[in-house]
């Protein structure tokens, strides 16, 4: 089973021929976070902070995120233990936005379950290098941040990969290797760079400010250490598997101090589900406008979004001041 569900994983086209682009909604959802607690800083301060430690995009490249339609697999586990973090997961992603896939779709969110994470992982690295790494600009953290998903001990691992795409298309916009004009090996006659396929982007509007080409995440594999699961929930679990699903997330981040479902393997009983300051990250990633040039803008929307959420819940309930 996990054979299968890797090939389909493995095999997945990088782009889909012109997706849909999600539709983010006019404005952010209104969000609790009085669950933060503040403790000699300001909640300004925090926010920043929270989103510079916790935001990892790849070198040189903002904030990616998916695009349209993710499908969620999972293997190795019971039947209904699968069922449910799949649906679990799947509905998070409806409530940010995206579209679920629906069943027997193939997956590019892939969970797998292991007795043996770092073993698994190796073996995933060995034997599918390509397409964990797929050779094109930007597409994912590089070789440092590999060996830590071989070789870290953290009870939840994950590897995400993303492409440079056009915002208004979806098309590639970076050669990857392996992609030809003519069947690959062949030439043109005359034209002996007829095998290189290097993508044009038609550009509808040249700015300093602005740009048409953006980050989308495209396949996302995590590895799920069943010995080091605890009293986790399945709810608990599925809650942070979409977190570091659907954002471009720093497993070495140090979350410690803010109210996140990151911190639920460190202290268990201390959070159950998404908390609303993890509900405001992904509302306001999902919000950004995703054509600046300036690589920050997409963690400085981020945190202007919750900043937002929480001037309006201060705003209804004034009392909470």
């Amino acid at each position: 089973m996990i054979a299968l569900a890797l090939a389909a994983l493995l095999s997945a086209s990088p782009v889909q021929d012109a997706p849909t682009q999600a539709t983010p909604t006019t404005e952010d959802t209104a969000v609790r976070l009085e669950d933060v607690e503040v403790t000699g800083r300001s909640l300004e301060s925090m926010i920043d902070n929270f989103v510079v430690s916790v935001a990892a995009s790849n070198p040189n490249r903002s904030l990616a995120r998916w695009r349209n339609a993710v499908c969620v697999g999972a293997v190795n586990l019971q039947p209904d233990v699968a069922h449910h973090l799949v649906d679990r997961v799947s509905t998070i992603a409806g409530d940010i936005g995206l579209t679920p896939g629906a069943p027997g779709c193939t997956p590019n969110v892939l969970i797998l379950a292991t007795d043996d994470a770092s073993g698994l992982s190796q073996v995933l690295v060995q034997q599918h290098r390509r397409a964990l790494r797929m050779g094109g600009t930007g597409t994912d953290r590089g070789r440092t941040a590999l060996h830590d998903f071989q070789m870290s001990d953290r009870p939840v691992r994950w590897w995400q990969v993303s492409m440079p795409v056009d915002d208004q298309t979806g098309a590639l916009a970076t050669r990857l290797p392996g992609n030809c004009r003519a069947p690959c090996g062949k030439t043109t006659p005359g034209d002996e760079s007829s095998h290189f396929f290097a993508p044009i982007i038609a550009v509808s509007s040249a700015s300093r400010l602005s740009t048409q080409i953006v980050d989308d995440l495209i396949k996302t594999f995590v590895v799920v250490d069943v010995n080091h699961l605890n009293s986790i929930t399945a709810d608990q679990l599925a809650d942070y598997i979409a977190m570091i699903t659907f954002a471009q997330i720093d497993p070495q981040a140090d979350t410690r101090g803010y109210a996140t479902i990151l911190n639920v393997f460190e202290e268990p009983d201390s959070v159950s589900s998404l908390t609303e300051w993890d509900k405001a990250y992904l509302t306001g990633l999902y919000n950004t406008v995703r054509t600046r040039k300036n690589l920050n803008s997409a963690r400085t929307e981020v945190a202007s979004s919750i900043r937002r959420a929480h001037e309006r819940l201060r705003a209804e309930n004034p009392s909470q001041d």
